[in-house]
């Protein structure tokens, strides 16, 4: 008996060093961002591909006020309900005092500077595709917005989802660092995947989750039911989504259906941030579009 309780421990003792190490957060390199100087233009660029003030400005911000980064929002999901952090230039209460390196490792790992894995509600697993160069003119561009002292909120959510270092087989299980549409591609058509795919996240809203929150992969872009809990999130592969490239480049720009519907919810705020962007960066995730494979 004694032997098997010494067996027992030292398996337990292997077990737990193993999770360790399989669940340790990753960093960016010391030497990732070497030489990369930044750029406050080309990074407000990145800030509204990305969609930053969409989901961290306080809720019901409107024009100006949605580039002060307070969070608050709220994002309803079958694990609880995630509460968008403060990301303004508040040296405290926001990021004011993080580096270009504190913020790629947070785009693009999922880690805090504290060395804490980040809920995949903030989408690290699409912005794992971000250029190092976006990441370093982003940071600029996100100093020069106001500050803010709103303290962050905690997320409302229960155990065992508070145990963040699990998160770490999370990551191990579901994010990937290869492209999903990784056919031939024009020199067009491959900006439009790293909007989609990267930058723009577009799969967090418009691809179905599995019940560990996985995306299912198989299944690209081919809509589901929306995390709250109301209503569903539509299809945007060629099976459902039949727009001419124009209609698709018209929508992203005014908001505007064929059908003369116009954008709501949560999407009104993804044109508003594409409007802001080149009429070719809106074409690209249009040529994009009707790469996908399509899904019924």
């Amino acid at each position: 008996m004694r032997r098997l309780l010494y067996v027992a421990f030292g398996a337990a003792l292997i077990g737990g060093a193993v999770f360790w190490v399989l669940t340790r957060p990753a960093t960016l390199s010391a030497d990732a961002l070497a030489g990369l100087q930044g750029d406050a233009a080309r990074g407000e660029a990145v800030f509204h591909a990305g969609g930053c003030a969409s989901c961290h400005s306080a809720p019901g911000a409107e024009g100006d006020a949605q580039l002060v980064l307070a969070g608050g929002q709220t994002f309803p999901s079958a694990f609880g309900t995630f509460v968008a952090p403060n990301i303004s230039n508040d040296a405290q209460a926001g990021i004011g005092a993080w580096s270009a390196q504190d913020l790629g490792s947070a785009m693009m790992h999922g880690t805090s500077p504290k060395g804490a894995h980040y809920y995949p509600a903030f989408p690290y697993a699409a912005y794992g595709h971000v250029a190092l160069q976006d990441v370093v003119d982003l940071r600029v561009f996100l100093a020069t917005l106001p500050a803010d002292a709103t303290p962050s909120r905690d997320h409302d959510i229960g155990f065992p989802f508070t145990i963040r270092r699990g998160l770490g087989l999370w990551k191990l299980a579901f994010v990937r660092s290869d492209w999903v549409v990784a056919c031939d591609l024009t020199p067009v058509e491959t900006r439009g995947r790293y909007l989609a795919e990267a930058l723009g996240h577009c799969a967090e809203c418009h691809t179905p989750r599995n019940v560990l929150g996985g995306l299912d992969r198989s299944r690209w872009l081919a809509g589901g039911p929306d995390p709250s809990g109301k209503g569903t999130i539509p299809n945007i592969t060629p099976a459902k989504l039949q727009w001419s490239e124009s209609e698709i480049v018209e929508y992203l720009t005014s908001g505007f259906t064929p059908d003369y519907d116009s954008a709501g919810g949560h999407m009104a705020h993804v044109v508003g941030n594409f409007a802001q962007l080149p009429d070719a960066d809106r074409a690209a995730v249009a040529a994009y579009l009707k790469k996908v494979p399509a899904e019924n």
